[in-house]
């Protein structure tokens, strides 16, 4: 079993889905989580263990996935978020 555990928020593209297959590729376990989860089949064709999460949900419901790859790996070693949005434009335009 691999010593580290890695818990992405957002691995549904961008740096966490990157960041999601480095680990794999280095031998780590990865937890992959996203508002979408069949966005990230190909995560758990690697290997990854995939969860819905939305960071908008309730703490109950946020704590219970955290439980849930717990309960798979029996720790948590890293935790990235890289769930977000990106807002471009002029400050006149973007305010």
């Amino acid at each position: 079993m691999a010593s580290n555990v890695w818990f992405i928020v957002g691995a549904s593209n961008g740096f966490g889905r990157a960041i999601g297959f480095e680990a794999l590729r280095r031998g780590d376990n990865v937890v992959a989580t996203s508002r979408n989860p069949a966005k990230m089949a190909d995560l758990k064709e690697a290997g990854a263990l995939v969860l819905a999460l939305d960071v908008t949900s309730n703490d109950a419901s946020i704590q219970a996935v955290f439980q849930k790859a717990i309960d798979a790996y029996g720790k948590i070693t890293h935790c990235i978020n890289a769930a977000g949005y990106i807002l471009e434009g002029s400050a006149e335009e973007s305010s």
